[in-house]
């Protein structure tokens, strides 16, 4: 709850860009619904991969955390440094770099796997087309006859743990520090063995608050998601000791 509270006060120190981030996840979550809005199924799949590669798109609420920590500058310029300056430098980027792509490539890959894995299974499975929620709840949730929708939520609960306990602290240390994408991943397992208590909290917060700002017809994430990204980078600046790993510094004239 400690790093939910200092994350909505960084939040609180620069809320318009912080909301920015939350608008623009909410208009992304509100694309996906409208273009599989008539396909429940696949609506269902998309948002639950957009959880997943949800640590890559809270990047930039990572860097603007650090930044507020070092006490420099916030600003929109920061973001576009974050998202864009990889992309207009690429043969001058140290090999580390490339780690941020790498391990946000495998969590798209994840994402994807998750959506085909469960359109497959709904439709395949299905006792009747599933086209809306109310589809989804009566031939799914409730039908007396079938584990669907137990082998469902067994499917993406062995998805979502090893995926939540190799991104929890990594994208924040990546972006921090000058680590391979295997020395984060054994990282943020370290942290998620060394304290399984607090990180299944920790998980359940997250899965918990972002389904309120889904069932909130996505208004929620606007403040949910600023929030639970500045945490994270707290949960990681409280769970891994850093002071043994070079500092990903910048160069001159850059933040």
């Amino acid at each position: 709850m400690h790093w939910l509270v200092l994350g909505f006060k960084d939040m609180a120190r620069s809320p318009g860009l912080s909301l920015l981030h939350g608008i623009v996840m909410a208009a992304f979550g509100g694309l996906i619904a409208l273009l599989a809005h008539d396909q429940f199924w696949l609506l269902v799949g998309y948002l639950s991969a957009f959880m997943v590669v949800a640590p890559v798109l809270a990047t930039s609420l990572y860097a603007m955390s650090r930044a507020m920590e070092r006490n420099e500058k916030v600003d929109f310029e920061l973001l576009v440094q974050t998202w864009t300056h990889w992309q207009l430098r690429l043969r001058e980027q140290p090999a580390s770099y490339w780690c941020l792509i790498r391990f946000g490539l495998l969590l798209g890959l994840a994402a994807l796997g998750w959506i085909v894995t469960s359109s497959a299974l709904i439709t395949l499975l299905a006792p009747t087309a599933i086209h809306s929620p109310i589809d989804f709840i009566r031939h799914v949730v409730l039908a007396k006859d079938s584990h669907l929708f137990e082998l469902w939520l067994g499917l993406g609960g062995m998805l979502a743990i090893p995926v939540f306990a190799s991104s929890v602290v990594s994208m924040p240390l990546l972006l921090d520090r000058r680590v391979t994408v295997f020395q984060a991943v054994l990282t943020s397992w370290k942290a998620v063995m060394t304290h399984p208590i607090q990180m299944t909290f920790w998980a359940f917060l997250i899965i918990g608050f972002s389904l309120l700002g889904i069932f909130s017809l996505l208004l929620g994430l606007i403040l949910i998601i600023p929030m639970l990204g500045h945490g994270s980078w707290h949960a990681y600046r409280d769970l891994v000791d850093v002071t043994h790993l070079e500092e990903r510094i910048t160069e001159p004239g850059e933040r």
